[in-house]
């Protein structure tokens, strides 16, 4: 059998996903970037391939998406990671009764998508200036806390008080704020409950940019966080869309459109 693969290369992690000739999602794995963006590339869809028992030349295309998409010379096609993220939020939403927009928050940036009833980028909003809305903020305020980055979610529901306020819109300025209210004996649980709402308002902000519409898919690392999921979900009133592998839909996006552009005859 063919398969076709998507090739995510994030800031801070490359994420792969293999579909098959009927389109079906055959695998996915998520490693973490490093410095050698090409030789962790190139040994993550390795690492898939072997899981599943296949080799390189049954991968008939593959296109590479993302952050360091240029990295992958032995790619057969690269596309923005705007598209692979609404081609695959698009076929995973249908699921879901399908959705029209989509929260991504990566490592880097965080952006707000709309597509239209075809899948189709209609509008599309980013925050790549500033990391305090994005994972790279999650990573600085668990390593300030001394807490794992995947305990944060549970700290965010054992709080006894109110989320407290984290006013700053810088990282670096955040994080001197997160380190003054441990010194002034603030709990975890609510400072981080804190970080979850300011990144949760960010989140909306950028939302409201291009128009919420239907079902919300959230996707990228931090959808895992539960809490963060809960905070979004407050702050836009609605329930999100998460799904069950949040971190490769922009990959799995990335494989689909490897397998149609094979399927079509432009390959």
């Amino acid at each position: 059998m063919n398969y076709f693969a998507g090739l995510d290369i994030g800031s801070t992690a490359i994420k792969v996903a293999l579909v098959d000739e009927e389109g079906g999602l055959a695998g996915v794995h998520v490693s973490d970037s490093g410095s050698l963006f090409h030789k962790n590339a190139k040994a993550a869809l390795g690492l898939l391939l072997e899981r599943h028992g296949l080799v390189r030349e049954q991968v008939k295309y593959l296109i590479a998406t993302g952050y360091g998409r240029k990295l992958f010379k032995e790619a057969d096609d690269s596309i923005s990671e705007i598209t692979a993220n609404a081609i695959g939020a698009f076929e995973v939403g249908k699921a879901f009764g399908g959705v029209r927009t989509i929260i991504n928050i990566g490592g880097q940036d965080s952006k707000a998508i709309q597509i239209d009833a075809t899948g189709s980028v209609s509008n599309f909003a980013m925050n790549d200036k500033c990391a305090a809305g994005t994972g790279r903020f999650l990573d600085v305020a668990a390593r300030n806390l001394d807490i794992d980055l995947e305990e944060l979610g549970d700290y965010h529901f054992n709080g006894k008080g109110v989320p407290l306020t984290i006013n700053s819109t810088c990282t670096v300025f955040a994080e001197s704020e997160i380190i003054g209210l441990l010194a002034n004996g603030h709990g975890k649980e609510e400072i981080v409950a804190g970080i979850h709402y300011s990144i949760a308002k960010r989140t909306l902000r950028l939302a409201k940019r291009v128009g919420i519409e239907d079902r919300v898919y959230f996707d990228g690392g931090p959808a895992l966080n539960k809490g963060l999921v809960a905070a979004i979900q407050d702050e836009l009133q609605r329930e999100l869309v998460v799904p069950e592998h949040p971190q490769t839909t922009t990959a799995f996006g990335a494989a689909i459109l490897a397998r149609s552009e094979f399927l079509s005859g432009n390959a």
